[in-house]
């Protein structure tokens, strides 16, 4: 009779450490968001200043509130081309409600429902009719825009400095404006609904596989609008807020708008495609588009070189995001060879 054979013994399989489990893209911007900081703190003098970071996070503000929800949208593969528009469309209805003679409060109820009317209607065509989000955000983002230049025949509506709502865009706290905080705010929400919600882990789902979340019993249309309710309503936040800086309202607000928040999304490290959304990633893309204006500014360099830089830097980020994982591996790769 033969001995009993020991039975074999348990393997753990290692955790994966920090790098592996951490976004490539997102370490990557990271870092060339510390390289432009001590570039632009070595060429401009002031640029380190308290007041100049203030005045960063101000003009960062109104980028990172949309780009907040816009990272939904794009984790669930969906693209939202109108937010500039509705920021446009709001700021002109803020203006134009307040000088009619309105509340300030009640004005800002409808800026907000504005908002998230135009996002539910993106949202219901995209999800519900079938019609591919980029051309349905591309159509909306041409009447949106139509119906406030229409409104306003193409001119400027002044807001009284007096009133509460234009106030808010001159308020500050600790140093940093009342639109930094706000932002702050967003962050943060939508920090755990991407992160610590059910609703974020279907985005995330939906993004990379979509049809197994629909077969787990998810209404995924309803979860694709939703997300573009949300662009819909942060663009309307954005819209009051850009009329409350300014004090006016202008159908030529927001113009290039939606360049620079997807800008922002796709540099922190979304996928593009769907599937991988980082909140972190948001606020490191937004702050390396504000820098670059800002840092390009107080090197009085032209105005115009702006929107070239933050292409390019776009079209880099975006080769960054679709190799990541390959440069990733051949880093580690070198780093590991004797």
């Amino acid at each position: 009779m033969s001995a009993p054979t020991a039975p074999a013994p348990t393997v753990l399989a290692e955790a994966p450490g920090w790098w592996e489990r951490a976004n490539k893209a997102t370490v990557a911007m990271a870092a060339v968001t510390v390289l432009l900081f001590a570039g632009f703190g070595i060429g401009a003098d002031n640029f380190l200043s308290f007041d100049n970071i203030s005045n960063l996070a101000t003009q960062v503000a109104i980028t990172l509130i949309v780009a907040v929800a816009m990272t939904f949208v794009i984790t669930t593969g969906q693209i939202d081309l109108s937010v500039g528009s509705t920021v446009a469309f709001v700021a002109v209805l803020t203006a134009e409600m307040l000088k009619a003679g309105w509340d300030s409060s009640l004005v800002i109820g409808a800026a907000l429902l504005a908002g998230l009317f135009w996002g539910a209607v993106n949202g219901w065509l995209a999800a519900y009719q079938k019609i591919p989000p980029f051309i349905v955000t591309l159509a909306t983002m041409s009447v949106i825009r139509g119906l406030a230049q229409l409104w306003t025949q193409g001119f400027s509506v002044p807001i009284d400095r007096r009133l509460y709502i234009a106030k808010i865009g001159e308020a500050k706290f600790l140093g940093f404006s009342a639109l930094a905080w706000i932002a702050l705010g967003a962050v943060v929400i939508g920090a755990v609904l991407l992160s610590r919600t059910r609703f974020g882990g279907y985005v995330n789902g939906i993004g990379s596989q979509e049809e197994s979340v629909r077969r787990a019993g998810v209404n995924t249309d309803r979860i694709k609008m939703v997300t573009l309710m949300l662009a819909g309503l942060a663009a309307g936040v954005a819209g009051l807020l850009t009329a409350a800086r300014l004090g006016s309202g202008s159908a030529n607000s927001g113009q290039g708008f939606e360049l620079t928040v997807i800008a922002a999304v796709v540099l922190g490290g979304t996928d593009l495609f769907g599937g991988r959304g980082t909140m972190t990633g948001t606020i490191i893309g937004a702050v390396i588009t504000g820098m670059i204006a800002n840092g390009l500014t107080l090197l009085d360099v032209s105005p115009f070189l702006t929107p070239i830089v933050t292409g390019m830097v776009l079209l880099a980020a975006i080769w960054v995001n679709l190799r990541g994982r390959t440069l990733a591996d051949l880093a580690t790769h070198m780093v590991r060879r004797p």
